[in-house]
């Protein structure tokens, strides 16, 4: 018994061969499952950007309330004057620690570090020195200053700086140390 097909006959045709039956394409829609986790990552990245953002336009209008507030219950133009000037130095502590003890010019250039045009050094900020002492300060260059001096505010403050909590926490083992590897509040005095 042989296991060979037998062989054509002289004159009839071959077998004709019909073309391969493709499968049809993939439907577009369902997305395959990856697309899927694509399309989550890329919606919770929108979505905690959107949060960001609202919460750092929501700061920059605390702050900017804050400072309204603050000068608006000094009275008097020297008194304002000395208020912004002691609102800019809490404000500049954010960025440096020791930049509250700067004075003169040296406080002034401080202020211009960053700026496109020195308003503090060669400007109305000038008045930030001696503002706070003098008797009669005019209503616009009480305007100017309290201009430029509210967006340098609130510059400094929206300054993270080494405040930021995620830079805390590594800095300081007792915040992410398991309760269990942690000594007693007590040990810790006693040390």
């Amino acid at each position: 018994m042989s296991l060979q097909s037998p062989a054509p006959a002289a004159g009839a045709d071959p077998l004709p061969l019909l073309e391969p039956h493709l499968p049809p394409a993939p439907p577009f829609w369902p997305p395959a499952p990856g697309w899927w986790l694509v399309a989550a990552v890329l919606a919770i990245a929108l979505i905690a950007y959107a949060v960001r953002r609202h919460r750092d336009r929501r700061r920059v209008r605390e702050f900017g309330r804050f400072f309204d507030a603050s000068i608006d219950a000094a009275e008097g133009a020297p008194a304002r004057i000395a208020m912004m000037s002691e609102l800019l130095r809490r404000a500049a502590r954010r960025r440096d620690p020791a930049a509250d003890r700067l004075g003169g010019d040296d406080w002034l250039r401080f202020l211009d570090e960053g700026q496109p045009i020195p308003a503090f050094s060669a400007g109305v900020g000038r008045s930030l020195l001696e503002g706070g002492f003098r008797r009669d300060v005019g209503e616009q260059e009480y305007a100017a200053l309290r201009a430029i001096v509210r967006d340098r505010f609130v510059e400094l403050m929206r300054h993270e700086g080494p405040r930021r909590s995620w830079h805390r926490s590594w800095r300081r083992p007792s915040t992410w140390w398991p309760a269990t590897w942690r000594p007693s509040r007590g040990a810790r005095r006693r040390a």
